[in-house]
């Protein structure tokens, strides 16, 4: 038959379960509050910035030393968070008439970087996006400098008379300084500007040198139909005037360069083109 424990064994056996329970529950008790210091160390680290969701929105607002929460938004819903004037982010906005179709859009960042990788991440200084508006209403998210902007998608919209460049945390929060959304706007023209034209050729072109006085070709006549244009370029070896009579066109002449005159004759009649200083007749001219 199995003998029974004898009282003092079963004190000792009842001592010894109760200090190893302790001890585990003084150990667990550790590590949950070790675990606790390290979450809110994270948090209120002021070296690196953590997010959150807002309850009911997909949007990400960081939690972190990176500028200030203000309680107004951009007017569309994303808060401001405003930073320090000096090295802020800045940005500068070029709109420039495509050769095929719409315009061009070019940003010009300062202190900022375009980090597509990272939206919807935490905000971190000088990186994010910008977002392109016409006429104050959302256009385009942009993550680089460049961005075309088709003319069908202006007129979709009504038309459009300005493009501004505003920059955004990679949480979508605005970046501000004094209250206001760092951006910057230029006017848009409704229909982008078709290129000048080609300038109109001369008809004819008549080059003419003065020489010691000497005029070469020798002066004669030169025939040409109304509404022609007609090049004059002269070359002296001394400084005088250009002079196209009845049409009261002059030109000033410059010693060792060619000048040119160009005249539209739109008046019929025989014209003579001479020199004021010197009175040499270099030609004449026969509209007909």
């Amino acid at each position: 038959m199995k003998r029974s424990p004898s009282p003092l064994r079963l004190s000792r056996l009842n001592t010894l379960k109760r200090r190893t329970a302790r001890t585990a529950f003084r150990r667990l008790t550790v590590a949950l509050l070790t675990a606790g210091a390290l979450v809110v160390g994270a948090s209120a680290c002021g070296g690196r910035a953590t997010t959150h969701h807002r309850p009911g929105t997909s949007h990400e607002q960081a939690v972190g030393s990176v500028g200030r929460l203000l309680a107004a938004d951009d007017g569309s819903g994303h808060r401001l968070r405003q930073v320090d004037a000096e090295g802020a982010p800045a940005v500068t906005v070029a709109v420039r008439p495509d050769s095929e179709d719409g315009w061009n859009v070019h940003l010009s960042v300062r202190n900022f970087r375009f980090t597509p990788d990272s939206v919807g991440g935490a905000a971190l200084a000088g990186r994010g996006h910008a977002l392109l508006l016409l006429d104050g209403h959302p256009l385009a998210r942009l993550y680089g400098p460049w961005y075309h902007l088709p003319r069908s998608l202006v007129r979709g919209a009504g038309g459009g008379r300005t493009v501004t460049a505003r920059l955004y945390a990679d949480d979508h929060t605005a970046w501000a300084v004094h209250s206001t959304p760092i951006q910057a706007t230029t006017p848009l023209t409704t229909t982008p500007p078709v290129g000048k034209p080609a300038e109109r050729r001369p008809d004819r072109t008549l080059e003419i040198v003065i020489s010691h006085g000497k005029v070469n070709p020798a002066p004669g006549r030169i025939e040409i139909k109304k509404g022609q244009r007609i090049d004059l370029r002269v070359r002296t070896d001394h400084a005088d005037t250009l002079h196209v009579h009845g049409y009261d066109r002059e030109a000033r002449l410059r010693a060792g360069r060619t000048t040119t005159l160009t005249l539209t004759a739109d008046r019929t009649g025989l014209f003579e083109v001479e020199t004021h200083e010197s009175a040499l007749l270099l030609t004449q001219l026969v509209v007909r």
